[in-house]
């Protein structure tokens, strides 16, 4: 976050200069041919964008690397898709068109540009491309303005009642709370795109089915599509929208494929007993969050393979109730705050004061990495308690005993992680500790396969078997080729 500040501040200092130190200079014109514009960029692009709504600001700069003062005689857009407007603003006006407009020696402008383009009613995204002219001493020059508009289904407030589907055809983007009900259904297939708007919450009290397949990922983030700043873009900033609430009266939710990110609550499963599964989570990533990632409140949950990652407080908050986790990645490299919390919590009730009503915790956590930059589990006497750490690695110095077996201890998974530069991909690189300490006989026949679709049993020379703990099984990364897909982000 301290980069993103420095970025700024320069930004600013650097616009005052230039305003406050040309001020003073009394240039004369040139009028020759010759004396052309540089501009920061050939083509202005924006990201993908929702119809029917403004763009964030673009911009870029206008340049006179002439040894005397220019005249841009006549800016003006041009081009005219016809389903969209670009409007810019120099010199603090807005318009589509501008005319004599002076650059001193060695100085430059910025020019901003905002787009909006129209319905095109169509699933597919729409091309749109038109030009920025000037004209200068009798040259045009010219920078291209790109966009893709994709139109959007908007839900404000809305409530489901019935059994309902979400496809892969357009996005959605969900603006307050998009409520289920009882005794209905909301399944959502593979491809799916579920944007939210800030503070939006997805409210479960019937059932909700996402179904996303091994490359066809359904995700959930937020709306903003822009750039924080330079290059950054919003999707890496937490606390973009709410989280998902699975009330009392909810069960059966499915959670596959799914790439939840950048909200502040996570996902919050409230207290209903462990008689019924809650919620399964497969082959999944839920990164990202201003509070906790995961919240279990005396409900039974299961995931598998799946990667929970960077929180400002906990990673997983198990508060009793019934919990498994097999393949899992718990991991805390949270950027923009202090962490406040252990990577996992898990709260319970002591045996001796039971109420006879709330249920114990029973937590099983087994061939998972929990490993980053706070504690790994709550400190806690767990003598007695159904509480059992199997085959995992463990940022903490200690030892096996009847709660932690086979473990990993003081290990170092060796993430390919590297946060100052917001990248976070927690995969295994080839000396990672976390390879081959997983226990194969308790890998499911339906998780042979990771969220990448790697094969996590691995044969070895001698003919024995062995497979690695975290979500991710490790593959050799590709070397020198960083445009290689392994490299990029999730």
């Amino acid at each position: 976050m301290r980069q993103l500040l420095h970025i700024l501040l320069s930004v600013i200092l650097l616009s005052s200069i230039g305003i406050n130190v040309t001020g003073c200079i009394d240039d004369d014109y040139t009028t020759e041919a010759s004396a052309t514009l540089s501009f920061s960029t050939d083509t202005l692009s924006f990201d993908t964008i929702f119809t029917d709504l403004k763009t964030p600001t673009a911009s870029f700069r206008v340049i006179n690397h002439n040894k005397k003062m220019v005249n841009i005689s006549h800016i003006k857009v041009v081009g005219a898709s016809g389903n969209a407007t670009f409007r810019l603003n120099v010199d603090g006006i807005n318009d589509t068109e501008f005319s004599n407009i002076d650059i001193r020696s060695g100085d430059s402008i910025f020019i901003f540009v905002q787009a909006l383009i129209n319905t095109n009613n169509d699933d597919a995204p729409l091309r749109v491309e038109d030009k920025i002219k000037f004209l200068t001493n009798g040259v045009e020059q010219e920078v291209v303005l790109l966009a893709w508009g994709q139109d959007v289904e908007r839900l404000r407030n809305h409530t489901i009642n019935e059994n309902t589907t979400f496809t892969a055809d357009k996005p959605y983007v969900i603006f307050d709370t998009l409520t289920i009900q009882p005794q209905a259904t909301l399944t959502v297939l593979p491809g799916a795109m579920i944007y939210l708007h800030d503070k939006a919450t997805i409210m479960v009290h019937g059932s909700l089915q996402a179904l996303g397949k091994q490359g066809n990922e359904i995700t959930l983030r937020g709306d903003r599509t822009d750039k924080v700043v330079g290059g950054i873009d919003f999707d890496i900033m937490s606390g973009q929208w709410n989280g998902i609430f699975f009330q009392p009266t909810s069960f059966n939710n499915i959670l596959n494929y799914v790439n939840i990110r950048a909200c502040s609550t996570g996902i919050e499963i409230d207290s209903c007993g462990i008689e019924e599964k809650k919620l399964s989570i497969f082959n999944s990533i839920i990164h990202n969050s201003s509070g906790n990632i995961l919240t279990s409140r005396h409900s039974y949950i299961e995931a598998i393979g799946t990667e929970f990652s960077d929180a400002s407080a906990s990673v997983a908050d198990i508060i009793g109730g019934k919990a498994r986790f097999i393949n899992c990645t718990f991991a805390n490299q949270y950027l923009f705050s202090a962490i406040t919390g252990s990577i996992v919590n898990i709260g319970y009730s002591d045996p001796k004061n039971y109420d006879g009503i709330t249920p114990l915790a029973d937590v099983e956590i087994t061939n998972c990495i929990i490993h980053g930059n706070t504690s790994d589990i709550t400190p806690g006497v767990l003598d007695n308690m159904q509480i059992f750490v199997r085959n995992t690695l463990l940022r903490s110095e200690g030892e096996d005993d009847s709660n932690f077996i086979n473990c990993k201890w003081n290990g170092d998974p060796k993430f390919y992680t590297i946060r100052n530069d917001y990248y976070f991909d927690y995969r295994l690189q080839d000396d990672s500790e976390a390879i081959g300490i997983a226990n194969i006989e308790v890998i499911h026949d339906i998780a042979l396969y990771d969220r990448y679709g790697n094969y996590r049993l691995r044969k070895l020379p001698d003919g024995s078997i062995n497979a690695d703990a975290g979500a991710y099984t490790w593959m050799t990364a590709p070397k020198n080729d960083e445009t290689n897909d392994f490299y990029k982000n999730k």
